[in-house]
């Protein structure tokens, strides 16, 4: 193992990837040990310095002041100037930013034959018309430029690859040096991915740029669902009250119409992920075929189910948190003193409601049981745990336990509402509780699934899916399907 004076034991302390792991591999030991240069002497630098150090690589940093940064370095590093550290290595890790590229002008000829990797980033997207990488090799034409490591933070670097961010953007027109960066990457224990030809760093530089972007329809759309339903619950608990009663409702606001809004969202939002299966379903019944390409709305719908399934949890999580609050507010208290008060006017000895005390202890055991799958369901979604499970290990708990979360929410929301739906006087405004709206999806998706499990619609639907197509194979016999299917 490669010892480094100076520096801190810890996860960096331990080499990714040990020395029986690069013999056994005869692709990677070449690289391990040879000279890596580096151009730079900010943070990225440095660790990317440490990484390569404790990954088996001798690294030299090129620096304009290398007196001075040379105790930002680990001492088994060499750093020199930038003129000598180009001199003593094939493989450059270019780390300055673009707009200081131009100071690198002079080593022009000490530069060229050379393997540049450019791993900087932009500050906006699309901020210049050609990409850092071209215009690096626009300055260096008789250079190599390979796009790559730029989606890898410092942090990463430092700590080592994690299951969420391990892979490696690698982008270049040479075969030969986007072999030798992805060899590198692969010995520092990261994922390189292939990304084509250099025109594709413009796309790469763009991803550490993006803030959330495939939850920003999900995220729309749960609180675009919360608006509504809480403008609803409003209406219904508080306006009405104040209009038709003159009673003051608005302390519920902060936390009853919340929480009377949350259970709403996470369920409707919940039937959100499987609505999107049983319409391809559908579509692919309509037309016999499973080469018909999706409708854009439908594809883009499919791919943002685990982005609405987690949120659904989120919600579900907070309705909990929420109604175990409630009896903790001064209202609510208040509430107590004055039933009991009332009880004892009335000369009331016993409060007990058998159906009542029955329908509470169902709900709430509902809602554990569904709170409990939706919990399931969101830890499985995790990168680090998905990876660890089989396609039909994840399919069953992803659609399987996923379908009988649904239904048991529906068993919770129609506990809760009970034989309350049948009286007129929850009707505020003649508008209906919002428990029974919220039914209307959820109840379509259990339905439309169960009519998918017909025997006849299901082996029309698998037959579709293994290939069959109407039309093509009407005429054929039941062997002759058989050998299509195998022929696929």
């Amino acid at each position: 193992m490669l010892t480094i004076p100076g520096m801190p034991r810890g996860d960096m302390a331990k080499p990714l990837l040990g020395r029986r792991n690069v013999e056994s591999n005869p692709d990677l030991a070449p690289a391990v040990g040879r000279t890596i240069g580096i151009l730079g002497s900010g943070d990225f630098a440095r660790s990317l310095a440490t990484r390569l150090m404790y990954s088996g690589f001798q690294v030299v940093v090129g620096s304009r002041n290398p007196k001075r940064c040379t105790g930002l370095f680990p001492s088994a590093a060499e750093v020199t100037g930038q003129a000598d550290a180009a001199k003593k290595t094939d493989v450059i890790f270019v780390a300055v930013f673009r707009e200081h590229y131009s100071t690198l002008c002079a080593l022009t000829d000490v530069l060229a034959g050379k393997i540049l990797v450019d791993v900087s980033n932009n500050t906006e997207i699309n901020h210049h018309k050609e990409s850092n990488a071209e215009y690096l090799a626009s300055l260096f034409p008789a250079c190599t430029v390979v796009k790559g490591f730029n989606v890898i933070s410092a942090w990463t670097l430092q700590s080592g690859p994690r299951d969420g961010n391990k892979q490696v953007l690698i982008c270049c027109d040479n075969q030969e040096a986007k072999r030798t960066v992805t060899e590198i990457a692969q010995v520092m224990g990261f994922t390189p991915v292939d990304m084509g030809s250099l025109s594709s760093a413009c796309e790469i530089e763009n991803i550490p740029l993006r803030l959330l972007p495939a939850w920003k329809i999900p995220v729309f759309l749960a609180l675009g669902l919360f608006l509504c339903f809480y403008t609803y619950n409003f209406i219904r608990q508080v306006l009405h009250p104040y209009i038709w009663e003159q009673k003051n409702k608005f302390y519920k606001i902060p936390v009853e119409v919340v929480n009377s809004t949350l259970p709403c969202v996470a369920y409707v939002m919940l039937s959100l992920v499987y609505l999107p299966g049983v319409l391809a379903a559908s579509f692919q019944l309509h037309y016999g075929t499973k080469y018909r390409r999706f409708p854009d709305w439908l594809d883009q719908w499919l791919q943002h189910r685990k982005q609405i399934g987690l949120l659904s949890f989120f919600c579900a999580a907070l309705h909990a948190v929420y109604s175990l609050c409630l009896p903790m507010r001064r209202s609510h208290r208040y509430q107590l003193i004055n039933a009991a008060v009332k009880q004892v006017m009335e000369k009331k000895t016993d409060a007990w409601i058998e159906e009542e005390v029955w329908r509470m202890e169902i709900y709430v055991s509902f809602g554990i049981m569904a709170l409990g799958l939706l919990s399931l369901l969101a830890i499985t979604s995790l990168p680090s745990i998905a990876n660890s499970l089989n396609w039909r290990e994840f399919s069953f708990i992803q659609s399987t336990l996923g379908f009988i979360a649904l239904v048991v929410s529906t068993l919770h929301t129609l506990t809760f509402g009970w034989t309350r739906a049948f009286d007129e006087n929850q009707y505020k405004f003649y508008l209906p509780p919002s428990y029974t709206l919220t039914l209307l999806v959820p109840c379509t998706v259990i339905l439309a699934k169960i009519f998918f499990h017909l025997p006849c619609i299901h082996q029309r639907l698998r037959r579709i899916r293994n290939g069959w197509e109407k039309g093509r194979h009407d005429l054929e016999n039941p062997l002759q399907q058989q050998e299509s299917i195998c022929a696929r």
